[in-house]
């Protein structure tokens, strides 16, 4: 194929609509790549404002199924629906996203001779991390990828050791990044000492621990106010965690905000709290706290730290004590809390979506027929 656009085909088997960072950043990305025609295969509900980031999106069929004794007959359906697929789009390329899930296995299996690029969010790993059958299908989407992108090098490190060191040097960082164009830092520097206005936000499960921060303000030697806003697995227990230590008035769940809302909210607290405690692919929503010019107090993480680059105040990760002590010490120096602001919104600047999705392209075309030199081409960008 010569002469048009690069058609990727590629899709997450979830709700199509921005309810998780890697979900908002799918979206993001293929919109910040217009020179790709890009068909998506998503499930139902879809989000109208959501389906627009792609030309096509095409709705599985296949019954999903949770792991256990039918997910192997599962896996082979879906992968019978994606081979008639690829014969109706014919793409050029194959983004596999969440390598070793369901839906990457069955776009791996399916593509025959089509180049795949697989791309690492994070959860992928973990289930990876935690299950030898998951190790087993990370590690086949990986031997059948042409490039395997990972958002950071603590992430592609991962990767690496996870597949054992087989296919390093098919690995490749590409950061993720934002809207910057939308993101609006707010003018106004830090006025007063004393307890905060914070905000968290994320997925409400056990590696988010959002209970550290919950934690941590029961410890803390200042009456800090936190919002969170988030859904997950852990809410109630989370809600009743904040009750049981007399937090009733000083901790507010609030649901999954969509992006406009969440960043129209976000130039109003003082400081936003991250608290992944284990892995964290990147911390898209770190990104987007910096742009809006706010400190942020962080879990001490590789990933993380990569990605803050130095721009935040590090405490232990899972550690409320530790926590407390950033926090108290954000609260009594508004010299900290302006510095940080500064910092963040320059830092924030590094990760701008159409970066992400020019380098993205860039890689891909250098595997297609598209390419006339693909076949002599140089390896893959090793990080």
């Amino acid at each position: 194929m010569t002469g048009g656009p690069l058609t990727v085909l590629t899709g997450v088997n979830r709700p199509s609509a921005p309810t998780s960072g890697g979900m908002v950043l799918v979206g993001d990305l293929y919109r910040a790549m217009p020179a790709t025609r890009t068909v998506f295969l998503g499930r139902t509900p879809a989000a109208q404002q959501w389906v627009a980031a792609f030309d096509q999106l095409i709705t599985l069929s296949t019954v999903k199924c949770p792991l256990g004794r039918a997910y192997d007959a599962y896996v082979e359906e879906l992968t019978d629906e994606v081979r008639a697929l690829i014969e109706e789009v014919r793409p050029d390329a194959i983004h596999a996203q969440y390598p070793g899930l369901a839906l990457s296995l069955a776009l791996t299996r399916a593509a025959v001779r089509i180049p795949v690029v697989s791309i690492a969010h994070g959860p992928d790993v973990i289930a990876a991390e935690r299950s030898a059958d998951e190790r087993a299908r990370l590690e086949e989407v990986a031997a059948a990828s042409a490039a395997i992108v990972a958002p950071t090098p603590a992430l592609a490190d991962r990767l690496d050791r996870l597949t054992r060191h087989r296919f390093t040097d098919r690995l490749t960082v590409i950061p993720w990044g934002i809207p910057l164009e939308r993101a609006r830092a707010r003018d106004r520097p830090p006025h007063r000492s004393g307890p905060l206005s914070l905000v968290h936000a994320g997925r409400l499960d056990d590696n988010k621990s959002t209970v550290t921060v919950i934690e941590a303000l029961a410890l803390a030697g200042q009456r800090h106010r936190l919002t969170v806003i988030g859904e997950g697995s852990l809410r109630g227990d989370l809600e009743r965690r904040a009750r049981a230590l007399g937090l009733r008035d000083r901790v507010v769940f609030e649901p999954f905000l969509p992006r406009g809302e969440l960043w129209s909210r976000l130039p109003g607290f003082d400081a936003f709290v991250f608290t992944t405690k284990g892995i964290e692919a990147f911390g898209l929503v770190l990104i987007e706290a910096q742009a809006h010019a706010l400190p942020v107090a962080y879990s001490d993480l590789p990933g993380v730290r990569e990605t803050l680059g130095g721009a935040g105040l590090p405490y232990v990760p899972g550690d409320p004590h530790s926590l407390a002590r950033a926090l108290d010490e954000l609260g009594q120096d508004t010299g900290l809390r302006a510095a940080l602001a500064e910092a963040a919104v320059k830092n924030a600047r590094r990760y701008d979506i159409a970066t992400t999705g020019r380098r993205l392209q860039e890689l891909t075309l250098r595997l297609t027929p598209l390419n006339p030199e693909a076949a002599t081409a140089a390896p893959i960008m090793i990080r």
